[in-house]
């Protein structure tokens, strides 16, 4: 009896520590003001400009690789718009354009637009970190569906910033794509 008792409860104390993690799993994530305080400081005018290099790969919701690639960017400034010309190449070989134009609205706010993002992305950083939303027209099987982007992008040194950003359609987790940036110093010749 005492057994049974037992293992009633060990099966209780599980499922609330489950139930606790799950719930907290579905909590809002932190807000870019929850950052502030973190440095190396995000300046978004300061990074990206000149030449950017970044590492990358596509998990659907299982967590399996679909997609690996590479990104050259290419970046200016003139004011509050800055230009950010992004050439990928995938590990099958493909390859991709995108440019972004963005525009500084306000201390620590951005948008942006490119041919594929429907509508404006919107951007707010603070201290250490950018969270970076849109809604990306993506070419899947002859079809394009729109789905959505959620970007949060870390500093991690002067030179180094790391991304991950979580794609949805309806609220519905489809995958994450995972970046790691690195501005070459000057005269440095990373690829």
């Amino acid at each position: 009896m005492q057994a049974k008792l037992l293992r009633a409860c060990y099966a209780g104390a599980a499922l609330s520590a489950m139930l606790a993690g799950l719930l907290s799993g579905c909590a809002a994530p932190a807000e870019p003001s929850h950052y502030a305080a973190q440095a190396p400081a995000l300046d978004v005018q300061r990074y990206f400009n000149g030449r950017v290099l970044a590492y990358g790969m596509f998990q659907d919701r299982s967590g399996t690789v679909q997609k690996r690639f590479t990104v050259t960017m290419l970046c200016s400034w003139q004011g509050d718009t800055g230009t950010l010309d992004e050439q990928f190449v995938y590990a099958d070989g493909t390859r991709q354009r995108r440019v972004w134009t963005l525009r500084k609205t306000g201390e620590g706010r951005y948008t942006g637009t490119a041919a594929d993002v429907v509508g404006e992305a919107h951007g707010v950083v603070a201290g250490n970190a950018l969270r970076w939303n849109y809604v990306l027209a993506l070419p899947v099987e002859g079809k394009t569906i729109n789905v959505g982007f959620e970007d949060w992008m870390f500093m991690i040194s002067e030179n180094v910033m790391l991304n991950r950003a979580a794609i949805s359609k309806f609220g519905i987790g489809l995958g994450s794509v995972t970046l790691s940036f690195i501005k070459p110093k000057d005269g440095d010749g990373a690829q």
